[in-house]
């Protein structure tokens, strides 16, 4: 087995090496002058078990670009399975036609990382579950959810949680935390009445007096958190907090968090943190190493994957 990374996020390749007990492979990915993008292997892949670490996250075409390249890299010099790891998959919210003549652009990436050579995908917290089945080859979607609920076993005292789901379309991932910590659940009902009029939020369920746990797969420009926030705390609650996988964070999403109403937003390490995104004083990120570690593990040792989540 061999752990090799480009340079969406090295920080987490090294950790998920770490756990591993393993060298992070020898490898150069660089740009020409006009920014074509070149990789070397520089170390023997012939007949071994390849994981390529690549979340396709900012700027999502030229990390896109880095992994295909390196698994047709892989390909070539005669790797004897190679494993696509993406704990972000970007393009993923592009996952069904939202209007006439639009793609399907998750599918679209999903053929071209088949298509690049990749035996496997492993990826975290997919923004929509079916989009497994884009692929041609097998895909495990790890969850994040073990690491979260602990991280609020830590830090809350449970009795006095409530489990908030941010959006309707949110309430099966907000129930399986409310679940796993014996807890109640709260759902942000979010309407538009007329186009240009501001967001009505109505909160289902009785949160006065609770700690609200806020829980979704990706926060982008941090809007709908940091209102949901507000109106939670008008409803009467103790304190809000958010649990988010992965952290886009754009534009002037981290200077809305930091500026808003959440006690705190924890975020794990699956996109690599901005400079901004370390010093905001309530943006916390956990780490997911231990996790993507011990499924690449289990993935070369042909070990069960899905019972990490039993």
């Amino acid at each position: 087995m061999k752990v090799f990374a480009g340079n969406s996020n090295r920080h987490l390749a090294e950790a998920i090496c770490n756990y591993l007990n393993v060298p992070l492979g020898k490898a150069s990915v660089r740009r020409f002058a006009d920014q074509e993008i070149f990789v070397e292997i520089q170390e023997n892949v012939r007949g071994e078990d390849i994981f390529v670490v690549q979340p396709t996250s900012f700027p999502a075409n030229d990390h896109l670009m880095e992994l295909l390249i390196m698994i047709d890299a892989m390909r070539r010099s005669s790797a004897r399975r190679i494993t696509a790891v993406l704990p972000y998959f970007g393009y993923a919210r592009q996952d069904r036609k939202a209007g006439p003549r639009t793609p399907i652009s998750a599918k679209l990436v999903a053929n071209l990382i088949t298509e690049a050579g990749a035996d496997r995908v492993l990826t975290l917290d997919l923004h929509a579950g079916q989009i497994q089945g884009f692929f041609d080859i097998p895909t495990d979607n790890l969850y994040a959810l073990p690491i979260l609920t602990h991280d609020i076993r830590v830090n809350y005292d449970i009795g006095n949680v409530m489990v908030v789901s941010p959006d309707v379309g949110g309430v099966v991932r907000a129930r399986a935390l409310a679940k796993r910590l014996d807890c109640l659940l709260a759902i942000v009902d979010k309407r538009r009445d007329r186009p240009g009029e501001s967001e009505v939020m109505n909160i289902i369920g009785e949160v006065a007096g609770k700690d609200c746990i806020l829980i979704d797969d990706i926060v982008d420009s941090g809007g709908t958190l940091c209102n949901a926030a507000e109106a939670l705390l008008k409803n009467g609650a103790t304190s809000v907090t958010a649990y988010i996988t992965h952290g886009v964070l754009s534009g002037g999403a981290v200077t809305r968090v930091a500026n808003s109403k959440l006690k705190e937003l924890v975020i794990t390490d699956s996109i690599q943190p901005t400079t901004a995104v370390l010093s905001a004083p309530n943006i916390r990120v956990i780490t997911t190493a231990s996790l993507i570690g011990e499924a690449i593990n289990r993935t070369s040792q042909e070990e069960s994957v899905s019972s990490l989540f039993d």
